[in-house]
């Protein structure tokens, strides 16, 4: 499976010609980046992962929660809202879902719908949440508001997947995305796995046929 990063938390999942994209935001300058893709997945729906426009001019079937869905009533029925514990095929990939609410971010404001996609037992995708979910390649989320050092560490850890991209880092300066970059090399050391953060552009190749089992979190 080839994993590329585009700007922010976006990333494109293709094998056998076919392929996904996960929250293609605002916050994603690349244009056309759901071009050629069979399927579109949604987390939530702050503007950093979901920009309506990102969807216009494709055929994709989108799959979202009930807060991005009521956003997508031009859509028709390729729009398909799935919640925790669903399962789906999209463009060859078998998706399960998981989780239901965003990080705590605000004692003003209750967290909106967020849900994660595990994609083919192997790519754990959370959008803006700290679900635990056991597989071998985990797209972590690198920086956010509601995100600590600490909480970032300790996800990693009880998660403990085999290689983790961090992605959700466009709110960084250069300097901060160096000091990112060091707190995932240290852990990287500390644990002789691969962790550390994809640049925009970057693709990756990971294998396929991960377990996908699920721990709680």
């Amino acid at each position: 499976m080839k994993i590329t990063k585009f700007g922010h938390a976006c990333v494109r999942l293709e094998r056998n010609g076919r392929a996904l994209v996960i929250d293609p935001g605002a916050m994603t300058p690349e244009r056309g980046v759901t071009a050629g893709a069979e399927a579109v997945l949604v987390t939530h729906e702050h503007f950093d992962h979901f920009e309506p426009e990102q969807l216009r001019g494709t055929e994709a079937d989108v799959y979202t929660c009930p807060g991005v869905a009521r956003h997508l009533d031009g859509f028709g029925d390729r729009v398909h809202v799935v919640g925790d514990g669903d399962t789906f095929s999209a463009a060859g990939f078998e998706v399960t879902v998981k989780g239901e609410k965003h990080h705590y971010s605000h004692p003003d404001a209750p967290p909106v719908d967020n849900i994660g996609f595990l994609v083919d037992g192997e790519v754990f995708h959370p959008g803006d949440a700290l679900t635990v979910v056991e597989a071998p390649t985990l797209l972590v989320p690198g920086q956010a508001p509601w995100l600590t050092v600490p909480a970032l560490i300790d996800y990693l850890r009880r998660t403990a997947p085999d290689r983790a991209y961090a992605v959700h880092d466009g709110l960084l300066s250069d300097w901060g995305l160096h000091v990112l970059d060091g707190v995932l090399a240290r852990e990287a050391d500390r644990t002789g796995t691969e962790i550390r953060r994809l640049l925009p552009g970057e693709s990756v190749e990971v294998p396929t046929g991960g377990t996908g089992r699920t721990t709680a979190p």
